[in-house]
């Protein structure tokens, strides 16, 4: 089970952030603004387990004209006819065509990428994180020694230390919902359907049919983002539709699992230690007979 998460339809209403601190009990941490956007959280981390992102760009997407530039206006002169003013006597309303230009809203809500290769479960030394058997990763606060590990293993920075706590905390994607059957609290309070739970599967072919759709309409941008089970973390439980590079969105372009070269250093460390092992044996036999 996992998320289909369509920035497309994305609004940004953050309803999906609400519902999951109020489910989750998750505590309040951000009510500034960044100053760069309407983003008042920033990213994700031990007390905001969604985030949505607001991304502005001077870029249209496809064929749209958002109509937001009215260089000519000026808002001076605009000021003394007041808001009563008759729309026909008004020199611009909220609906009045501007001129032709490139401002657009990228809207992104994250969460925890579930990813099937998980490093936050190879590192932890207590089992404080553990799979799931909908294919999900949790971290159960009660086990957790706060020793960190875990966050610098995760490819997407997701996993974080709460001040004053000092355990790591995390989407669980509902794992006490979805347990009873029921969609995680995000998703069930998205207006749009920008958030989607469900079998991976099922999600992954709506996904395709759904960038295949954007394409049509001149939206060429659109790709997929965590979906392919052959890629770095061997596919995301939480994959995303995004309108421009992951970069944009913050996300790495090519995650790959950071315990992925764990084995062959473990080997090699053990062939270093043998060798050490030998030549000190070796040093100590030359010795006796001289």
């Amino acid at each position: 089970m996992g998320f289909f998460t369509d920035t497309s339809v994305c609004i940004g209403c953050k309803a999906c952030e609400v519902a999951c601190k109020e489910w989750n009990a998750v505590p309040e941490d951000g009510l500034l603004l960044t100053g760069m956007s309407y983003d008042n959280t920033g990213s994700l981390n031990a007390s905001t387990w969604r985030h949505v992102a607001f991304i502005e760009q001077r870029k249209p997407l496809a064929l749209q004209d958002p109509g937001v530039m009215h260089p000519d206006v000026d808002v001076l002169e605009m000021a003394p006819l007041g808001s009563s003013t008759p729309p026909e006597q008004a020199l611009m309303t909220p609906t009045a065509p501007g001129q032709e230009g490139d401002l657009r809203w990228l809207m992104a809500s994250d969460v925890c990428k579930h990813c099937t290769h998980a490093a936050c479960l190879d590192v932890c030394p207590t089992g404080s994180l553990f799979r799931t058997e909908f294919g999900t990763v949790v971290v159960q606060e009660d086990i957790c020694n706060g020793c960190g590990y875990c966050i610098p293993a995760c490819p997407y920075g997701v996993i974080d230390q709460r001040k004053g706590d000092g355990r790591a905390w995390k989407c669980t994607l509902c794992y006490d919902r979805i347990g009873d059957g029921l969609e995680p609290a995000c998703a069930k309070a998205c207006p749009t359907d920008s958030i989607q739970y469900g079998p991976l599967d099922e999600l992954r072919e709506r996904a395709a049919g759904r960038v295949e759709r954007l394409h049509e309409a001149g939206v060429t941008d659109a790709r997929l983002y965590g979906h392919d089970p052959a890629d770095g973390v061997g596919g995301a439980g939480a994959f995303f539709l995004l309108l421009d590079d992951p970069e944009v969105y913050g996300l790495p372009p090519d995650p790959i699992v950071t315990t992925r070269d764990l084995p062959s250093m473990w080997r090699h460390a053990a062939a270093a230690a043998a060798g050490l092992l030998g030549a000190a044996v070796l040093a100590c036999l030359t010795g006796r007979r001289r």
